[in-house]
This record gives C-alpha cells, sequence and structure tokens, in this order.
C-alpha cells in the first residue's frame, strides 16, 4: 500500500486484510437448550472438547446439551449449620448450663422490673 492509503485512516482501527482465499478452520455446532425452554447453537472448532453444559443467551441460566450428555454432579458436602458449628465447641450438657445460667438472669431482671 502506499503512503496514499493509509492517509486519513487510524492505523490499528482498522484491519486491511479480507477474507478471499482463505481456509477456516473446521467448526461444529453443538445445541444447548436451557430449563426455560430456550435453544441455541454455539460454533465450536471441531477439534475442541465440547462442555456439558453453557450460560443461556437469552436469559443467563446454565443450559445443557441437547444430545443428551448430562454433567456429573458433583458430590458436595452439606453446609455446615449454627448449630453443627456450636456442638464442636461445646457438648449438650455444657450448653444445658449456660441456658440454664441464662434464664436465671432473665428472671431477676423482671422481678426487679416488676
Amino acid at each position: 500500500m502506499g503512503e496514499r492509503a493509509l492517509r486519513g485512516t487510524r492505523l490499528g482501527a482498522t484491519s486491511y486484510e479480507n477474507d478471499r482465499n482463505t481456509d477456516l478452520a473446521p467448526r461444529q455446532e453443538v445445541s444447548y437448550t436451557c430449563p426455560k425452554g430456550h435453544r441455541f447453537d454455539v460454533p465450536l472448532a471441531a477439534e475442541a472438547e465440547i462442555p456439558s453444559t453453557w450460560e443461556c443467551r437469552m436469559c443467563g441460566v446454565t443450559a445443557v446439551r441437547v444430545d443428551g450428555e448430562q454433567p456429573e454432579s458433583k458430590k458436595t458436602k452439606p453446609p455446615r449449620t449454627h448449630w453443627d458449628m456450636l456442638l464442636e465447641r461445646r457438648s449438650i450438657e455444657d450448653l444445658e448450663e449456660v441456658l440454664n445460667e441464662r434464664l436465671a438472669v432473665l428472671r431477676a431482671q423482671r422481678r426487679k422490673s416488676a
């Protein structure tokens, strides 16, 4: 390209290459459906590993592949509750003793105010 072809353009902003006489990488279309009923196709390279889930383009929910390969569910531990953590620190007898102490304090405060 001559100097005149570049005059008045922003360098790097646009590409002067074209798609003529080029071979694109082989592709495959993979279909996904989300729980809300949206169906969409994702173009992927032919040699790419196909993910079993994809984010829905319409609503953002996790969609699964149409061909039936469901993702493996991971084993997860149940969440620890406040009660579980409390039992790790104290026994039931200790908790009953603390409860009785607090009830005695509250009853004494009620007697004073009444």
